[in-house]
């Protein structure tokens, strides 16, 4: 059955954009458009969409407090439409706070040919967002309690070049493993240190999986590494929100910074994240390069390096998100004699890495979101 589409923005040109790139997919329809939420709601009476695709700024009233008002009525996954500005990026924590699901970034010149490069990640973030379990997430109305964005985030520039060839990177390049940033070494030396990390990856959901997992730690906890597929602009605002709800110091990565316990880091979006180890300490590098598993932060290319520096002294968590990124690393790492873990079914938000794992044997124990916090806790206490 197709996904059935509404959009809401007050760009005449970006919803004939939408609607002539969505047309083209098989597998969803758009049921409307709107220039307004008024507009909109008036639309849905008559049919109730699967996924709104929505602007933030618009007339008579603001996307923003419309999908507060959606999400009390009928919650139903949002895809945000928002500029990639310093006040874009404050407002797009604020609706993933509200609950939306996705971050479609746009800029101020150029959205015709901006949309139409971006057409295969807008067409992602809706059927990952359809596929969504709108059940699994806590939604707020304070701005400390973000949900879940998904794994669509590289629409922003980088040094690498400008948000377009972002774009055509990500359609045109092939599907590359880890091999394209760093060699297997199996944990090499690992006996020198029995110092703990643990390693994070997500998307899908990932957000408010980290928010039930962080705030629960002990000061104690072993160093902690985290890639959340997510926008450049976005990560060290959602870290620091992080910071200020756990006892945990939670900061966005920078080269060089060591992995200590009691500090969790998380990869900025748009670069990828290694552990590396000199003697019997560990420390990250942040680099470019390309897109590994179709993401940059990749949550393959970290797990690798952790497994290379770490091996057996490592714990492997892979949680709710769509795609596959991080199954294999999270293999690499269990081979190395690591424990792995893999968030059940029930408490994901789309099933869709952790199932990947878990074809792959790559996991020790298949865990409810919910236990995480205590088994990270047991192994401070070691």
């Amino acid at each position: 059955m197709a996904i059935k589409v509404m959009i809401v923005d007050d760009s005449a040109v970006v919803r004939q954009v939408m609607l002539d790139t969505l047309s083209k997919a098989s597998d969803i329809v758009v049921i409307g458009s709107a220039p307004d939420p008024i507009f909109a709601r008036e639309k849905m009476e008559k049919e109730w969409p699967d996924v709104i695709v929505l602007d933030i700024e618009m007339p008579r009233m603001d996307g923003l407090t419309f999908l507060k008002k959606i999400m009390a009525e009928r919650p139903t996954p949002v895809v945000i439409c928002s500029s990639l500005t310093e006040k874009g990026a404050e407002i797009t924590m604020q609706a993933l706070s509200a609950g939306a699901l996705a971050i479609i970034t746009k800029p101020s010149l150029g959205v015709r040919d901006f949309i139409q490069d971006s057409s295969a990640d807008l067409l992602h973030a809706i059927r990952a967002a359809s596929m969504a379990r709108l059940q699994r997430l806590r939604t707020s109305t304070t701005p400390t309690s973000p949900a879940s964005p998904l794994p669509i985030a590289n629409h922003t520039s980088t040094g690498n070049g400008s948000a377009t060839s972002i774009m055509q990177e990500r359609m045109s390049s092939p599907k590359l493993s880890a091999d394209a940033i760093l060699q297997a070494t199996a944990g090499q030396g690992t006996i020198q240190t029995t110092q703990k990390i643990i390693a994070i990856g997500t998307s899908t959901g990932g957000t408010q999986a980290l928010e039930s997992i962080l705030p629960e730690l002990p000061k104690t906890s072993p160093g902690i590494v985290i890639v959340q597929h997510m926008p450049e602009k976005f990560t060290a605002t959602f870290a620091a929100r992080l910071n200020s709800l756990s006892q945990i110091e939670v900061r966005e990565a920078k080269s060089n910074d060591r992995i200590l316990p009691g500090l969790a880091l998380i990869a900025p979006g748009g670069k990828h994240m290694l552990v590396k180890r000199n003697g019997t300490q560990y420390h990250v590098d942040v680099i470019d390069g390309p897109m590994v598993s179709r993401h940059r932060p990749s949550v393959d290319v970290l797990f690798r390096s952790v497994a290379n520096s770490a091996g057996r002294n490592a714990i492997g968590f892979i949680l709710t998100g769509m795609g596959d990124d991080g199954a294999r690393g999270l293999k690499e790492l269990h081979d190395t004699g690591a424990r792995t873990y893999a968030q059940d079914e029930a408490s994901c938000v789309v099933f869709g890495m952790p199932k990947e794992a878990i074809k792959l044997d790559a996991n020790d124990e298949i865990i409810a979101l919910e236990r995480i916090p205590d088994v990270i806790a047991k192994l401070s206490n070691r």
